[in-house]
């Protein structure tokens, strides 16, 4: 019997359908508990390759929800191990991991060629970074969040509006899946319905899942959403890049106040009040470089900067925190 028998009988499917998925490149960021279900749909529905980009490694703690790991991969690379897993589900797919986070340096490259990107990264930074290079490559972005017992998923760029026009503004405070905690099912459903829309916009299907968000409540077993079609996109967006971006001219601030050694040894050490307070600016012509752990800081910092001066300003994102990131007033 056909391997995919099951999903060619379906109208939006068919023997053209199972073409196109074979055909298609996907990139998957993130293999955690988004990512495990995402995978294991997609290659389970035989997309013909998937490169997976994940810069962490296997811990005791992910294991109630990450479901392509055991025991014995603890300490191993996410990425690796995904791999292998999935290979022995189909070997019809070709299967590439790389080892290494998504960040603006990379992002560019691995985002080429490519037909649908999943956002699975428990990163807002990533999020945004991706969707910015979406948006520009014209690329499908299909974005899920999942915390708590919540959590939503849509699909952005790629001729629909980006992930910023819907949500144009970072949270108050930062918190992750390490600091406010998740159930399985809950990744598990939001990410199976993640590689529904995926699967959705390869094969066609209308009305297309770009410029769909989807909300689901697993404590109140409710779902809802809306379209987002005619979303405007921010007349100006505060972009991240790499610590290796960073020019000599910059007017750089570290704004961790926790990192024993700054970005760069010239940055200004200051906090996130201090822009309230003393107002700390760049000269004429300077480019504002704001770093912090997760971007939350940087990001709100910016924000204050705005306020009282007009120049340029980027954002760079060290790596998230492991603790919750609150606004120092």
């Amino acid at each position: 019997m056909n391997r995919y028998a099951r999903q060619e009988i379906l109208p939006e499917v068919g023997s053209a359908g199972q073409v196109a998925l074979a055909a298609a490149r996907v990139l998957v960021v993130g293999a955690g508990g988004l990512g495990c279900p995402v995978l294991q749909y997609l290659v389970g529905a035989g997309v013909g390759h998937v490169t997976i980009v994940d810069g962490d490694v296997v811990s005791l703690s992910n294991l109630h929800r990450q479901v392509l790991f055991r025991e014995a991969d603890i300490g191993c690379g996410k990425a690796d191990i995904a791999v292998k897993s999935l290979a022995a589900l189909n070997g019809d797919v070709a299967l590439t991991a790389v080892n290494e986070a998504l960040t603006p340096a990379n992002v560019d490259a691995l985002a080429q060629g490519i037909d649908v990107v999943l956002d699975c990264a428990d990163s807002f930074a990533a999020s945004y970074i991706l969707s910015d290079a979406c948006l520009a490559l014209g690329v499908p972005m299909i974005s899920a969040s999942a915390l708590g017992l919540s959590g939503y998923v849509g699909g952005f760029c790629g001729g629909a509006p980006s992930l910023r026009a819907v949500f144009p503004d970072l949270p108050m405070q930062a918190a992750t899946c390490a600091t406010a905690g998740v159930l399985g099912p809950v990744v598990g459903t939001i990410g199976s319905a993640q590689a529904q829309m995926a699967l959705a916009v390869i094969l066609g299907v209308t009305p297309s899942p770009l410029g769909q968000l989807m909300t689901v409540d697993m404590a109140s077993f409710r779902t809802g959403g809306f379209r987002f079609d005619g979303a405007a996109e921010p007349e100006t967006a505060l972009g991240f890049i790499s610590a290796t971006d960073i020019r000599a001219e910059d007017f750089v601030v570290e704004l961790r106040g926790e990192a024993l050694v700054p970005v760069t040894a010239s940055a200004h050490r200051f906090g996130v009040s201090d822009f309230s307070t003393i107002r700390p600016a760049p000269k004429d012509g300077q480019r504002a470089v704001l770093t912090c752990r997760s971007g939350l800081r940087a990001w709100q910092a910016a924000c204050k900067l705005q306020g009282y001066w007009d120049g340029e300003i980027s954002l760079i994102a060290m790596g998230d925190a492991p603790d919750l990131e609150r606004q120092t007033q």
